[in-house]
């Protein structure tokens, strides 16, 4: 029959990239990549609103048709790959990122009357203008429905769907009332490449509607009517929209139509898999199972793991989600992150360096040649809000220690450890609520490009960091699926199993901790925990007045060791 291949489609924040792979042995044929054109490296923002961030879904629809026809054109040359053999595509998208769709399943932002309208384009993931919907949404569930708030953690955020959907019900009615539904961006571009975008056949996943969305078959599927009408009496309208049932990874959502495929250069038929939030496709990129905790590293960071159906939680408080089949079909899928990862550290280099486009490079050979604790310096990495597990939005980021000595270097490096100690907490947190972490395995453009970052996360975390073989574990995780929703009839695959003991290779580099500076970020990680529970919980009774002399005292006691081995 010959190698058969499928597409992974990986919709980030500024870019789309598809990456072509060989479903025989994971090999990766060919990758293209498509940025955004509209807004700021694709992100529109508005000057007045710090918390807005949105996109045009017409980005998409050009981003698709360019980076597949790439792919196919590359692969032709290199390899003289057949387009015929390629048997199926995967979809994964940043979450939430919405949209408002009119009857016929259309953007709103496509029809003539809100083209421009800013309301009527996606709200991004990092879109946190829904605070206090999010806050709304907290308390009544908290009130009538508390089982909703043990599956997200406690805390309902504006980064997720109802927040959002609510947000514009509130302060862009004319929107609203013209949205006939709304959905998941990773929903809206399988809908498109099968052409059924009919609202009540649109197929929904069940990764972002149960961990954005508050879906659970445990409860009837979708939050019930009773619950959104007390929200606003207008949201049982959108559910009304919705399909009973939302599809796991790896099912059909349908295939290819005759359209896309014309567009395309491929077969009509393929198969069209269901898509899914970005970083848990990447979690299935990197190789996730039992025991193994995936963290993608990017603009923010995303930490998953899976846990069998009959697992206990100590404690459900802190997870972005808790919800069965979202990952891997047959487990549970447990997520947490952090807003601001990668983010962070470009808002620093945005500031001090505009359009260098080596800034990172030099920043972190200077910063390399600090120890840890030299700085007297720490941070908070909370510029985009606090994801989990505080799940507190309204959070914001904090530098202690500063002087009129402080260098750019040295800042920069604090920040880098501020992310990591924010991870730690995290980590620590999965252990806590009974989950047993044997490996970490990383993925995402961080972990790739910057070893002193990855080696900073280690001696943190005091755990070997496995990095993941593919530089595009979320299109490779897509891939994967798409071979799935494919079937083995045609030359994929029955299960994420097979799928990945294929398709994914081992990891090729392992950070291990320098135990020379794990003793010293155990000190700064106490001062750091003070700082967290002080002005991320409320009634925390933390005296802060000693950490600005304790971390003076840690500086000089670093000097002092670096001394004694460097006379």
């Amino acid at each position: 029959m010959g190698s058969k291949y499928t597409i992974g489609l990986d919709f980030g924040t500024n870019s789309l990239r598809a990456l072509l792979v060989d479903v025989s042995n994971g090999a990766e044929i060919a990758t293209s990549v498509y940025n955004y054109t509209r807004g700021e490296s694709g992100v529109i923002l508005d000057k007045a609103n710090h918390l807005l961030a949105r996109q045009d879904p017409q980005d998409y629809v050009e981003g698709i048709e360019a980076v597949i026809c790439g792919v196919i054109e590359y692969a032709k040359k290199k390899w003289i790959i057949d387009s015929l053999s390629i048997i199926g595509i995967g979809i994964a998208v940043t979450a939430s990122t919405i949209i408002p769709l009119d009857e016929s399943g259309q953007p709103l932002t496509f029809l003539s009357k809100f083209r421009g309208n800013i309301d009527a384009l996606a709200r991004l993931w990092k879109d946190h203008t829904a605070n206090d919907e999010a806050e709304q949404i907290t308390l009544l569930a908290s009130a009538i429905r508390p089982a909703y708030l043990q599956r997200v953690g406690g805390h309902y955020s504006s980064e997720w769907f109802w927040s959002k959907v609510l947000h514009c019900a509130h302060h862009a009615s004319e929107v609203f009332e013209s949205a006939t539904t709304w959905v998941e961006a990773c929903d809206w571009i399988p809908a498109l490449l099968t052409g059924n975008t009919k609202l009540l056949s649109m197929k929904r996943n069940i990764c972002a509607a149960g961990h954005k969305g508050l879906y659970d078959e445990e409860w009837g599927g979708w939050p019930d009517k009773e619950f959104l009408s007390q929200l606003d009496h207008r949201l049982p309208k959108v559910i009304s929209t919705f399909p009973k049932r939302a599809l796991r990874i790896g099912e059909l959502a349908g295939v290819l139509c005759e359209k896309w495929a014309n567009r395309l250069g491929l077969k009509p038929g393929i198969a069209i898999s269901v898509g899914s939030v970005d970083a848990h496709m990447g979690a299935i990129g990197a190789g996730i199972g039992l025991g193994i905790l995936v963290k993608i590293i990017g603009t923010s960071g995303v930490d998953m793991m899976v846990a069998t159906k009959d697992t206990l939680l100590k404690n459900t408080s802190g997870f972005a989600g808790i919800v069965s089949d979202s990952i891997l079909p047959g487990f549970i899928g447990l997520e947490a992150g952090q807003s601001g990862l990668g983010d962070i550290y470009q808002w620093f280099t945005d500031l001090i360096a505009t359009g260098d486009t080596s800034i990172h490079t030099v920043l972190q050979s200077e910063a390399r040649m600090i120890l840890p604790g030299q700085t007297g310096l720490l941070a908070l990495d909370w510029h985009n809000g606090n994801r989990t597990i505080l799940m507190d939005q309204r959070l914001s980021g904090l530098i202690v220690g500063l002087n009129l000595k402080s260098t750019r270097a040295e800042i920069y490096r604090s920040l880098i450890e501020a992310t990591a100690f924010g991870n730690r907490i995290i980590t620590e947190h999965f252990e806590n609520a009974g989950v047993p972490i044997n490996r970490v395995i990383v993925g995402g453009g961080i972990a790739l490009k910057s070893p002193m970052i990855m080696q900073i996360f280690s001696d943190i975390l005091k755990r070997p960091l496995e990095i993941a073989s593919s530089s595009q574990t979320v299109a490779l995780g897509a891939s994967i699926a798409a071979a799935v929703a494919a079937g083995s009839s045609i030359g994929g695959y029955d299960d994420f199993s097979n799928a990945q003991a294929a398709m994914i290779h081992k990891p090729g580099t392992i950070y291990f901790p320098n135990f020379k500076n794990t003793d010293i970020y155990d000190e700064l990680f106490l001062i750091y925990k003070k700082l967290h529970d002080s002005f991320g919980r409320q009634g925390s009774s933390v005296d802060l007045a000693p950490v600005m002399k304790s971390l003076i005292n840690l500086k000089e006691k670093v000097g002092f060791l670096s001394a004694q081995v460097h006379p």
